[in-house]
């Protein structure tokens, strides 16, 4: 049990870290260097490690309840820094969800394509398979999450790059945003999550 908690744990940290790295590697690459000067630009999971929000929360969470609610420290971008002034920050907001469904495509089209022939083969031992679907829960978990219109989550900044109008709305909500955003997961992402599993892995 404590076993799979902590490679729960780990995965979630990563794909949280290759999120954060994708918003300020694209950041960068359209001219805004906020996120290297502040040596946020890398894959080293204790750069981007909040005390509670990484730590405390999640591990309490996962040890009581099974379930995972955390988050780890936004990268910083000055979007008057980019090249592209009409679609800097959208490409930005994108790139976090983008690098979490490329995870679980890579991992997922392997499942597609490989899982029978492991499980044929027997020289793997089927437990592999059960962490490689974690892994690709647990993106496409992130990546659909993160784009649910409420703020602080990367889809409210989205809303409001596309519809300017609505987005102000929205982000006027402030702390409640999360709140919000918590009651579309708990109803809505299970039945989402199912059906971009089946569309990647194919069962």
């Amino acid at each position: 049990m404590l076993n799979q908690v902590l490679f729960l744990y780990i995965i979630i940290v990563i794909s949280a870290v290759v999120h954060e790295c994708a918003h300020g590697a694209v950041a960068y690459y359209l001219g805004d260097s906020t996120a290297k000067d502040a040596g946020r630009l890398t894959l080293n999971p204790l750069v981007h490690m909040d005390l509670f929000g990484t730590v405390i929360l999640p591990v309490f969470l996962l040890l009581t309840g099974g379930i995972f609610i955390g988050y780890a420290k936004p990268v910083p971008y000055n979007p008057d820094n980019l090249r592209d002034k009409k679609y800097g920050s959208l490409k930005v907001a994108l790139a976090g969800p983008a690098s979490n469904l490329f995870i679980a495509l890579v991992f997922g089209l392997f499942l597609r394509f490989f899982a029978q022939l492991i499980l044929s083969n027997g020289a793997i031992p089927p437990v592999f398979l059960s962490l490689i679907t974690t892994i690709v829960i647990i993106n496409i978990a992130l990546a659909l999450f993160n784009m649910i219109p409420f703020p602080p989550l990367d889809g409210s900044k989205v809303l409001y790059d596309l519809s300017p109008k609505w987005g102000a709305r929205i982000m006027n909500l402030g702390a409640s945003g999360i709140i919000l955003a918590l009651l579309v997961a708990f109803f809505l992402l299970p039945s989402l999550m199912d059906l971009v599993f089946r569309v990647i892995v194919g069962s």
